[in-house]
Parts: structure tokens; C-alpha cells; sequence
């Protein structure tokens, strides 16, 4: 049972992480290609940390050095709505890249030519799953839909299908359902900075090396780079720097900030890779101890078999290939309940997971797969081997003169394996805690704004930006009220949970001309603060009369505190009616907002700047009551169709969407506490199995005890003190360690919890009440045991 739910529990962890190293090595050339980070320094002060960066990098990267083989440019072009005949479909995994993106990737096409796609403007490549959808497609023959012609939005022009693809795979970092040329960001849209500039810092890159380059040399280069193109802050505005990461670190080993990929947490990862290994030690070394205690009952049989001529080499083989057919038979089990527990395992980490995962390529190669087969099978080598050399080297002289007992150096070794057990046990004790601590800490605290019962709709994207579009915009916020079930309503450029965009030219008008700091910025309608319950400590809120269509007559700007204390003012009042430069542009301060929490806790509050723009890609807040929340969901979507026609009703709900930046460290806590359970489960297994060995050897001593008039709790006492001194040890070993484990994995929280003592003596606590429960269900057993018969058997 030990060994089954060990290798079990192993098995399903091993799928999870493999799967998570696995990512991105479907491509031929994973090992050659990175992307570009971009740090930027201002004030001596790293204030953004990225992947965005300016469109001219990877060009100039290519024509400076003749390492980079190729590279593509990469725009996230977000929602878009696609038009065939009268069928419109919604997706938001779409994105524009260089023709050069198909050869270094490896997405296979179904049809149309990888080689020349996407060389001309407004060409897009579909995958296969929005193809079928799109125009119907039943059969595998997808040739007859390439040249079929497509609307993309609000685009004026029609969008011609060059290329249908696979679907990109799971563990692909970027995921999408459309490419657009890239071509047609630079001439049918006309954004001439797309193609080749070092000031409009909107844009993602890719560089593929050539094979045998060392991209760490390579990254010592660009520093040099970098004063090439920005001469030190003269260009931006900052100090640049870039470096290479490599696309098999980027899902795993990205803090970046406006990150595109589908990230996952390294630490997660080998957090769970460890638990999965302290539990198949656990089992195994039960499984030792259980052997080697069972020595005294197996004493004659080795005896026996040594006087009829067994040699020491025969009696060897004999335990290794028990150890290995009880072996080979967990593992039989384990498979079994892996293949029955996959589903609600899949529902855990919220991936299709099998069997197939565990032989995947990832980061190391077969690392995983290698690994597992030797820990495996030197696992069941060293779980038989200990045994058997025990069991054999008994004398059968002293065996069958009944004068045999278990040895000190054996008792010894396995109090110490129970001490390791049990350290293990309080560890993951003590960091299911502190897990669910944290988590829960993030999920209550205070934000500054809030998210609950608020309905957020993606803006109108079949829409065109005009004088009209602020009129139907304040239009249809104001209409929102009239509903039934309507508190406010709001638009903003981000929610809450988004991350801003960041202005970097911003300085005190009255201030040094030199001195300019970088902050966040918004723009929101007037009620954004209504319906998301922010505090204003000074001045005023944005009135209809600060809006206007035209960006150049805007110059009112509410402030949040941090903000006020980085441009240095005294206090929140002081700065009302004083003006900041940002950029070229002057803004007169009228409002300052309590602080707020814009990302998860994972992240500082930055100085933040909210500006009166009402925008086509505004997403629009809706704070609702809780009751009847289908009937006004309904009635809010009737009023978006009427205003907005042609578009689809994209929404969801504030607090899920806010809720999901914790999707890992949840994951996480999850799997922390179930599989610490497991670990602590199979431990009691074995313990339990010692308790029962050691009460068998003491039978005579606990029938003599009770006949001179021991009572029961007096038995138990005598059988569990041994073992309760074994768990304290462990107890003082691991709390130093999760102590250190702990603290190293708060600080990537800028808010957190402390670990205050009282976990550690929780820990403890529950570490020894499960230890005595497990041991006394024996002990009471043996202790309530009529006397007469132990002593007469003896």
C-alpha cells in the first residue's frame, strides 16, 4: 500500500513536470532561437523590466551582428472579430509577425506555403481549429480554402487566407489562432513606426542565433549596442540595456513585465518535482524499515535454509527478487490509480495530462524520463539490497538456538530513517501552512479599489474611432444606469489586473528639466472611481467637462499618492493646482487617489497618473448588485448590441479575472497540501508497521506488566515514548530547514505574510498527534490484550 500510493502520487507529480520542462521543444530550432529582454534604467533605477521593447531592435540586431541568423518582430494584436460572408467569430489569440516567424518556428502547415506566407500585407495564416470553424470544414482537405478572403475587425480591407496551420500545441509559450502579416501593421494600417524605430516601445522580438553561438558571449555585446542606438538616455529618455533569453527558459524562468507567453512558475515546478521525491523515499524507506524489523520473524527460515546448504550469495538473490516482485507490483497498482485519479489531477493543474507526458523532451533532453527510470530501478535495487544483506548474514547457529535478536546497528539505522521521515512530514506540515497563509493574505487584503459583482465588457472592436465615438461611449455608460441591478458603470483603458502602460518623461512643471521619472497611466471616465469605490484624499473627481475628442485640449490629471510622494510634494493637498510635464505635454493636477493595488500582491503600487481619454479599446466596468445577476447581464447585453451593432459580447467578471494572477501559487498551495497529505499518510503507514513489530517483540514484557498491574495508559505510554522521542528530533531538524525554504520563497511576494513561531509549534503539534494516533491504535490494541494468553504462549 505504501510503495502503491508513493510511486502513485510520484507518477502524477513526474506527468505535471515534465510536461511544464517540455515547453516550446516541438520547435526544430528551440535551442537557436531567443527573445529579447529590455530593461530600463532611469534615475539610476531599473523601473521597467520586459519583453515590449522598440520595433528596431531585432533589425538592428541582425545587421550589427553576424551571429543573428534571422529574427522576427512580433505585435499582440488582441481581440479581433473575424467576417466570413455573414458568420462572425471572436478570437483573441491573434498576432502579426515577419514571414521570417514561419521558418523559425515549427507550426506545420495543413495548407498553403510556410516559405512565402506572410511576405505580403494584409495575408493571414488560421489554424486549423478557427478554419473548420470559420468556413465549415469537415474533411482534411483544407487546400480549397486557401485565397478565400476574410474581415478582420473594423478593417476597411478584406484579408486574404494564405496559409491554414495546425493548432499550436499546449506547451507552445505563445498561443494563438490567427497570424496577420506584418506588413500590414506598416502599410494598411500606416504605422510607419512598426517597421523600423527607437522611440514607440510597443512591440515583442525574436532572434534566432546561429547554431554553436554562445549567447551569453553574445549578450556581453549589447552593451555596446545600446549606446550605439539610445547614446545613453539621449534617445529614450532611459538607460537601455538588452540580453537574450532563451526560448526553453521563457515559460518557466520569465519575471517579466507585459508578458504575451503563457508563463508557468519554476518554482512551483520544483517544489512539486521535491515533494514527489520525498514521497517515493518515504515509501521506500518503509519499505526497508518494515523489512529489516520483520528480520526476527524470517531469523529461522534463513537459519533453516543456511544448515541445508544456502549459501550467503542464493539467500541475496532470494530477497532481491521478493524486493523486486513487491516492487514490480506496487507499480502495477500505482499505475492503476494514476490512470483512475488522471482526470481530477487534470482538473488540478488545469492541463490534459497522461501517461505520454512522462517520455516527453524537455528541458534537459529525456532528463525526466532518464531519471525516472533510474530512480526507479535503483530505488527497488536499494530498498531489496539493505534487506537482503541483513536477512543473510544471519548465523544459523545462534538462530535455531532461539538466542537470535535484531541488531543495534540495524535499530539504529532505522530510528534514523524514521527521524528523516518525519522531518520530511513537518516540513511539508509547516509549508502547507504557510502556503495557505499567504494565499489566503493575498486573496483578503484590502486593494484600495473594489473588484466584487463588477461585469467587464471587451470594447467595441467593429467600431471606428472617431468625433462620434466619445458621444455613444458616454452614451451607453449613461444608459447602464437606467438598468434594474445597475450600480455604475466605467470605461478605462485596463482593469484592474491588467498591466498599464507606463509614461517615462514625467517631472514637476516647476522642476528640474533633467529629472524625470516613469509612471503608470489610465484612462478612465468619470464614474471609474465610483464604481470601483477608490478614495480620493484631495481635490476633486473628473467631470464631463475634462473630456474631450481632442487629446491635445485634455490637461486635467488625478494622481495617485505614490506619485505625489515621487514628484515631491508634502502631502496630497499641496499638489492640487500645480502642474507635471509629460513629455512635451502640460497637465494641471485637480485630484489625488488613496493608493491602490492595480496587480496581484506579487508586485510594489507604482506612481500612477489618471487621464480624462475615452478610447475604441476602453473596456467598460460594470458594477452590478449580486441579486438577479442573469436578468441584468441580459439587459446590459441588449443595450451593448443596440449601440455597438456587428460587435460580440465579450464579458466576465472582475474578481475571476483579478483571482487568476494567483493561478499558480494556488496550484501550488493545492498540490502542496494534497501531496504533503499523501506524504504524511505513507509515513503513518510505516510507522504504523513498526509499532506493530515492536509491540510483537515486547508481547511477554506487556503481559508480565500487566499481571504485576500496569494499566492501559501506563502500556501505551511504555510502547510510544520511543517513538514520540524519534519525532521530536525530527521535529528540531526540520524547522530550521522550513524556515530557510520559506523565507526564500516569500520574498517573491513585495507583500506577505511573517512566519510567526506559532507555525512551527502548530507543525510540531500536529506532526506528534499524528504519530501518537497512529502508534496507539497498536499500543491499545496490545495493551487491552488478555495477559494469560501472552504469557501461556510463551
Amino acid at each position: 500500500m505504501g510503495l502503491s500510493l508513493g510511486m502513485a502520487a510520484c507518477l502524477l507529480i513526474l506527468q505535471y513536470v515534465n510536461f511544464e520542462l517540455s515547453y516550446d521543444h516541438f520547435n526544430d530550432n528551440a535551442s537557436d532561437i531567443y527573445r529579447v529582454v529590455n530593461d530600463r534604467y532611469q534615475n539610476n533605477k531599473l523601473i521597467q523590466h520586459g519583453t515590449i521593447t522598440y520595433s528596431a531592435v531585432s533589425k538592428a540586431m541582425k545587421d550589427d551582428y553576424p551571429e543573428v541568423a534571422n529574427y522576427s518582430r512580433l505585435l499582440p494584436t488582441g481581440t479581433q472579430i473575424i467576417t466570413y460572408n455573414d458568420k462572425k467569430i471572436p478570437k483573441e489569440g491573434s498576432i502579426a509577425v515577419d514571414n521570417s516567424f514561419l521558418s523559425m518556428f515549427s507550426y506545420p502547415f495543413l495548407a498553403g506555403d510556410s516559405k512565402t506566407a506572410l511576405k505580403e500585407a494584409n495575408t493571414v495564416v488560421l489554424s486549423e481549429k478557427l478554419a473548420r470553424k470559420l468556413f465549415d470544414i469537415h474533411n482534411n482537405n483544407f487546400d480549397p480554402y486557401i485565397g478565400k478572403m476574410i474581415t478582420v475587425s473594423q478593417d476597411t480591407f478584406p484579408s486574404k487566407v494564405v496559409g491554414i496551420m495546425k493548432d499550436v500545441p499546449e506547451n507552445s509559450l505563445l498561443q494563438f489562432d490567427m497570424i496577420l502579416s506584418y506588413q500590414t501593421i506598416i502599410h494598411s494600417y500606416g504605422n510607419k513606426q512598426a517597421d523600423y524605430d527607437f522611440t514607440d516601445s510597443d512591440y515583442w522580438h525574436y532572434i534566432q542565433l546561429k547554431p554553436g553561438t554562445d549567447y551569453k558571449a553574445f549578450n556581453a555585446k549589447l552593451g555596446a549596442f545600446s549606446q550605439r542606438h539610445f547614446q545613453g538616455n539621449k534617445v529614450s529618455g532611459s538607460v537601455e540595456k538588452f540580453y537574450l533569453q532563451p526560448l526553453l527558459n521563457a515559460h518557466l524562468y520569465s519575471d517579466t513585465e507585459y508578458e504575451i507567453g503563457q508563463t508557468g512558475s519554476s518554482n512551483v515546478v520544483w517544489g512539486l518535482l521535491i515533494i514527489a521525491l520525498f514521497i517515493i523515499g518515504i515509501a521506500w524507506v518503509n519499505y526497508i524499515n518494515l523489512a529489516t524489523a520483520r528480520s526476527v520473524e524470517r531469523a529461522k527460515e534463513v537459519g533453516v535454509r543456511k544448515v541445508t546448504g544456502a549459501t550467503r550469495g542464493q539467500l541475496i538473490r532470494q530477497f532481491l527478487t521478493e524486493s523486486f516482485l513487491i516492487n514490480v507490483i506496487a507499480l502495477i497498482i500505482a499505475l492503476v490509480m494514476v490512470y483512475l485519479a488522471q482526470g481530477i489531477f487534470n482538473d488540478l493543474v488545469q492541463h490534459q495530462l497522461s501517461f505520454a507526458y512522462l517520455f516527453k523532451k524537455g528541458l534537459g533532453g529525456y532528463l525526466i524520463t532518464i531519471s525516472l527510470i533510474a530512480i526507479i530501478l535503483v530505488g527497488i535495487f536499494i530498498s531489496g539490497f539493505y534487506p537482503a544483506f541483513v536477512l543473510s548474514s544471519f548465523k544459523p547457529i545462534l538462530v535455531l538456538k532461539g538466542r537470535f535478536s535484531s541488531s543495534k546497528k540495524g535499530a539504529v539505522l532505522r530510528k534514523g530513517l524514521v527521524i528523516g521521515q518525519f522531518a520530511i512530514t513537518v516540513v511539508l506540515i509547516t509549508g502547507s501552512f504557510v502556503v495557505y497563509r499567504q494565499i489566503k493574505f493575498m486573496n483578503s487584503q484590502k486593494l484600495g479599489i473594489n473588484i466584487d459583482q463588477v461585469l467587464v465588457i471587451n470594447g467595441p472592436s467593429v467600431v471606428k474611432q472617431d468625433t462620434t465615438f466619445v458621444t455613444r461611449t458616454r452614451a451607453f455608460v449613461n444608459e447602464m444606469d437606467q438598468i434594474p441591478g445597475v450600480k455604475n458603470a466605467a470605461t478605462s483603458f485596463w482593469v484592474p489586473g491588467n498591466e498599464m502602460g507606463r509614461n517615462f518623461g514625467v517631472r514637476a512643471f516647476d522642476g528640474d528639466p533633467n529629472t524625470r521619472y516613469t509612471m503608470r497611466f489610465d484612462g478612465v471616465s468619470a464614474d471609474y472611481l465610483k464604481t470601483y469605490n477608490m478614495q480620493m484624499v484631495a481635490g476633486r473627481n473628473f467631470v464631463e467637462t475634462d473630456y474631450n475628442p481632442d487629446f491635445q485640449k485634455l490637461h486635467n490629471v488625478i494622481l495617485n499618492q505614490n506619485a505625489i510622494k515621487t514628484l515631491g510634494f508634502s502631502s496630497p493637498a499641496s499638489a492640487i493646482g500645480h502642474s507635471i510635464m509629460n513629455g512635451n505635454k502640460k497637465w494641471d493636477i485637480i485630484g489625488v487617489v488613496a493608493d491602490f493595488h492595480q496587480k496581484s500582491l506579487r508586485y510594489t503600487i507604482e506612481p500612477t497618473l489618471l487621464e480624462p481619454v475615452l478610447n475604441i479599446q476602453s473596456q467598460i466596468s460594470i458594477k452590478i448588485d449580486a441579486k438577479n445577476i442573469e436578468a441584468t447581464v441580459t439587459a446590459v447585453k441588449a443595450k451593448y448590441m443596440s449601440f455597438f451593432p456587428g460587435n460580440l459580447f465579450d464579458y466576465g467578471f472582475l474578481d475571476e479575472q483579478f483571482n487568476a494572477q494567483y493561478k499558480n501559487d494556488e496550484l501550488f498551495g493545492k498540490a502542496f497540501s494534497i501531496f504533503g497529505s499523501f506524504a504524511i499518510f505513507i509515513a503513518c503507514l510505516g510507522l504504523l508497521g513498526l509499532s506493530l513489530f515492536a509491540t510483537l517483540q515486547r508481547t511477554k514484557e506487556i503481559g508480565v506488566r500487566k499481571v504485576l498491574g500496569a494499566s492501559i495508559s501506563n502500556i501505551v505510554l511504555l510502547l510510544s515514548k520511543d517513538f514520540i522521542k524519534l519525532v521530536v528530533i525530527a521535529i528540531g531538524i526540520a524547522i530550521p530547514i522550513a524556515w530557510w525554504i520559506l523565507h526564500n520563497w516569500l520574498q517573491d511576494f513585495a507583500y506577505r505574510i511573517n512566519i510567526s513561531w506559532w507555525i512551527f509549534g502548530l507543525s510540531g503539534i500536529v506532526a506528534i498527534a499524528v504519530a501518537l494516533a497512529t502508534i496507539s491504535f497498536q499500543a491499545i490494541k496490545a495493551a487491552g490484550a488478555n495477559p494469560v494468553k501472552s504469557l501461556r504462549s510463551e
